[in-house]
Parts: C-alpha cells; structure tokens; sequence
C-alpha cells in the first residue's frame, strides 16, 4: 500500500474558501539534492491567498497544494546521495518559488520535498510558530534595510504601513542597526502602538500631511531613503517627500488590496518631482530576489535573519493555530481587518506516513 498524507489543494483558481479540498495524497519521494519534510506548522499568508486567486506574480498548475512561502518541519528523509541535514533535524523550509526558476511544493501538506539548499536549521529555542514565519517577512526587512537599501546608522528610513508585520519588523532592526524610522500609518489609534515599539516618529495620514510632516521631521537634509508597501496616492505622497536623488524600493500595494484590475494598480508620480530631483522608485520581491541570488547569499541571509529572531531583536507574533480541517476560517482570519494575529496551520506529529 502507497504511503499517503493530508494535503489541502486547490482545484482551480478562485476564492481560496470555495476552490480549497482536504485530500489524501501519496507521500513525495525526494530525489537527489532535495529532502523530505514533516511540516510542523506554516503560516497563511494574504499572498498564499493571492496566489490561489490567480493574482500574483505567477500561477500555479491547478490542483496544485496551498502555501507557496514557509514552513517549519523535520527531516524525514534524503535524496539519494544527498548531504544535508540529517533525518530528525528540525529545519525552516524557504519554499519561496525562485522567480525565474521551476516550482516549489506547497506547504499546506503533512510532507514536503524541497531542495536542501532551501532548508535552515533551528534551534529548539526557536518555537515553531516563530520558526515558520522566519523566511518572508522578517527575511523581506532584513533585505530591504540593508541590502537594497543600506542604510546606515544615524540616517532616516521613512516607511509606510508601520504597523504592519514587515513594519514592526523593520523598526525593530532599525533599533538595532542605530537607523533612525519615520513611519506612516493611517490611524490615530495606531500612533502610539508604533512609538511604542520603537519608532522614533510617526505620521498619521488621517489628519496630517505626509509631505510637509517629513520635512518637518527631517529638516534641511530631508530623507533620502523609503520603502513602501501600500503603493497609489500614498506612495507617490512617498517618493514627493524625498530628498533630491532620494530612493523608494515599492515591496507591496495595500491600498490596492482587492483590487482585481491590473490597470488600477498604479502609484501616480509627480513627473516634476522624480525627473528634476532625480529621484528613484523600483520594486523589490521576494520571488524575484530567490531567483537572481545564489544559493550561498541566500542561505546566509536566511541564516543571519534565524540568529537575530533567536537573539530577540527580532519578535515575530506567537500566530493563532489552526487544524488542516479548518481552512475555511484560518484563511478568512488571514484577511480580517486589523485582525492582529497571523492564523498558522499546525499539523499534528502522527507516527509517519501510512
């Protein structure tokens, strides 16, 4: 009899509610270079759900299993002739897909093969729920604040959606690095949890101009670096208030979270200000980063963002666990507003496949 396991596949494109099936599935074998995995746990984030819609940056072949970005698990096997961690060994699984580059396996799945140069090590000091939110948003800061960026210590960084993830997140490293954060948020509400943990200041966009507060803020020196992830009129408001040959690297688009038309997904420069200032606007994703890094940068990325999550600079949220058998509110949660806590599908460690 075949080894079988739990996997959550998507039939088709469409709301990830309505297109998600719990199915049994033969366990993967994994060839040479690649390893076995046991999930643990991994997090549902709103770009899985993108990508089951059909939405993001690249497409899956239907049915195809969900989660397109991390997880935490053991190894259960190697390939043959395979060096790698050893069976047993708790590992983070970057199954990022590489843009451009062949697909990854889904990690809404009880197993999962994947290259070993795309599984990190963990210490037991590391909970799972830490662990497997470790290869996309506190990865993504890292990269934007000192590889696409480099900000040095003493400057400002001036960041949107401060109260984000990837937001909270970077704050903390700026902390750390001695860089100095101007956030953007839209709610009053929000300011004080933003000064709270850390930012030196913040900007309301619900009763204060962007613009004139960074001036404001940063006096005759102005800002020279941004990233921003809520694109449109805030993000144009962005790189306006950028100092003459000021960078923003755009990492989302928010404000255009539902939107369904490529056409409205836009960011409406002022041409004045980016050709006389010289001022830059560029993207950063993730996919793409996997795709044109070699694995050695990679990995050492990856290993220095693991050191500084288990150090405590950087705090990732404990996450809200959910069974496979409950996706249908896990991935509502994933995009409730202001909802708080990431939902994570923990799977229970049975006694292997069957």
């Amino acid at each position: 009899m075949s080894a079988s396991m739990r996997a959550l596949v998507a039939v088709k494109a469409g709301e990830p509610a309505d297109v998600l099936r719990l199915e049994s599935r033969p366990v993967p074998t994994p060839k040479s270079g690649q390893a076995l995995v046991r999930v643990s746990a991994t997090p549902i984030h709103a770009s899985d759900l993108h990508v089951l819609r059909g939405r993001y940056g690249f497409s899956l072949d239907f049915p195809a299993v969900g989660g397109q970005m991390e997880c935490v698990g053991r190894v259960a096997a190697l390939g043959p002739g395979t060096d790698g961690p050893k069976a047993g060994e708790r590992v983070v699984v970057a199954a990022i897909p590489a843009v451009p580059g062949p697909p990854a396996s889904g990690t809404w799945q009880e197993y999962l093969v994947a290259d070993t140069s795309r599984l990190l090590p963990v210490p037991d000091r590391l909970s799972d729920a830490a662990a497997c939110q470790l290869a996309v948003n506190p990865l993504t800061a890292l990269l934007l604040v000192t590889r696409e960026l480099g900000v040095q210590p003493g400057e400002w960084l001036l960041q949107t959606a401060a109260g984000s993830t990837v937001g909270r997140l970077v704050i903390q490293l700026c902390g750390h690095l001695g860089i100095r954060t101007i956030n953007v948020v839209r709610r009053r509400a929000a300011v004080e949890e933003i000064a709270a943990v850390g930012g030196d200041e913040v900007i309301c966009t619900e009763d204060e101009d962007l613009v004139r507060r960074v001036a404001e803020i940063a006096g005759p020196d102005g800002v020279r670096k941004a990233v921003d992830c809520v694109a449109g009129p805030v993000g144009a408001q962005v790189s306006q208030a950028l100092a003459p040959g000021g960078e923003v690297v755009v990492y989302g688009a928010l404000s255009t979270h539902r939107q369904t038309d490529p056409a409205a997904l836009t960011i409406p420069l002022q041409a004045r200000s980016v050709i006389y200032e010289t001022k830059v606007v560029r993207g950063f994703w993730l996919n793409r980063w996997f795709g044109t890094t070699s694995p050695g940068i990679a990995s050492q990325a990856l290993s220095q963002v693991r050191d500084l999550v288990a150090d405590g600079v950087l705090t990732i949220p404990r996450g809200r666990p959910f069974p496979l058998e409950h996706f249908t509110e896990a991935v509502s949660l994933a995009e409730a507003p202001a909802h708080g806590t990431k939902p994570l599908f923990v799977l229970d460690e049975g006694p292997g496949p069957s």
